[in-house]
């Protein structure tokens, strides 16, 4: 050992040195030994798993067909219990969750048991030549035959059914995220009847409300009076028709040219559901006359027709044009003039259509 008593840098051993530090080359250690499994050397173990992967593909498949018969069979029109809504939402998910897992299960099940397992070492290099090409192609076909899969049929024909209706479930939900609307949500129980308009009632209770009721900066929820007494489709019509009536200072409202006359001396109605994406709006600032949506805070102005002022909605909340009657009760005298809820592609042919 060198002297270090000085403590000098070149010395003390604080400075590194080129090459002082340098890591010799190690060797290649090669493959592991390969280890055999169970189902290697017995053809019963194999035969065993080769049931049990067939089992869980199966599982797949009728985890598909509890989805189907949960989304088709269980009917959830007119009025239809919450009880019946959970047991769908459960046998929907339960079904989803078997089609789901039983096809991840398996294939790695018939991975694990089945599949070679021999590791194995090769030289990377492009493909690039004719030649390169068609030895990709064999290393495919090579692996496929190294799987099995065409000398096990089960295994097979079950993930075969599997996969085929797996999709099936996701098809459902993405039809129920989009139906076309046509004219559902153009027309709502607001429309006059044999000429008879519709009061504007308290929700839920649905009594009547007088324009004496509303007082400057208070916030009614209202449904159509008569929706309670609906034998069916009540949750339908109510969530459609559902408004929010405010009453402000009529000095502060900022109607445009043909809405002059669809409020009552500062008592004004919007719907109440979100243009974004259908979410309830249910707040309202009194200083700043501003309605909020909690889901993702769309922020609409009742002083400038629920214009948008923040947030993702497109759209202003649509209006209803409200009048007093003869006993001084708050009612609607049309329909919306617009569609209610999120943007679609019909929309903007029935706004003209109820425009005109």
């Amino acid at each position: 050992m060198g002297n270090h008593s000085d403590g000098s840098p070149s010395h003390s051993g604080t400075v590194a040195k080129a090459g002082q530090n340098e890591v010799e080359k190690f060797q290649d250690p090669g493959i592991p030994p390969h280890r055999l499994r169970l189902a290697d050397t017995d053809p019963m173990a194999a035969k065993r798993a080769e049931r049990q992967v067939a089992l869980l593909f199966g599982l797949s498949v009728v985890g598909t067909i509890i989805f189907i018969v949960a989304y088709f069979a269980i009917d959830l029109g007119g009025d239809a219990g919450i009880a019946t809504i959970r047991l769908q939402n459960m046998l929907l998910g339960i079904g989803t969750a078997f089609a789901m897992l039983g096809i991840g299960t398996g294939i790695v099940h018939w991975a694990k048991a089945l599949m070679p397992d021999h590791e194995v070492s090769e030289e990377r290099h492009a493909i690039r030549t004719e030649e390169d090409r068609q030895a990709a192609v064999r290393i495919v076909d090579d692996i496929l035959e190294e799987t099995g899969i065409k000398r096990r049929p089960l295994i097979r024909n079950t993930l075969l059914g599997a996969v085929a209706l797996a999709p099936l479930p996701a098809i459902a939900i993405f039809g129920d995220l989009g139906p076309r609307p046509d004219d559902k949500l153009a027309h709502t129980m607001w429309a006059p009847q044999d000429g008879n308009l519709k009061r504007l009632a308290r929700d839920p209770d649905g009594t009547p409300i007088k324009a004496s009721d509303v007082t400057i900066g208070s916030a009614f929820h209202v449904i159509p009076e008569g929706l309670n007494e609906l034998e069916e489709g009540k949750l339908n019509e109510k969530a459609k028709a559902v408004v929010l009536l405010m009453r402000l200072d009529p000095a502060s409202l900022n109607p445009s040219a043909g809405r002059e006359d669809w409020g009552y001396n500062g008592i004004v109605a919007y719907s109440k559901i979100c243009t974004h994406v259908g979410c309830p709006v249910a707040l309202y600032e009194q200083q700043t006359h501003h309605l909020l949506c909690p889901c993702h805070q769309s922020t609409f102005d009742l002083t400038q027709e629920c214009k948008v002022i923040f947030g993702p909605a497109s759209r202003p909340l649509p209006q209803l044009p409200i009048a007093v009657d003869d006993e001084g009760y708050l009612v609607a005298t049309s329909d919306f003039k617009e569609p209610v809820g999120p943007s679609y592609w019909e929309r903007d042919m029935h706004e003209r259509a109820n425009n005109s």
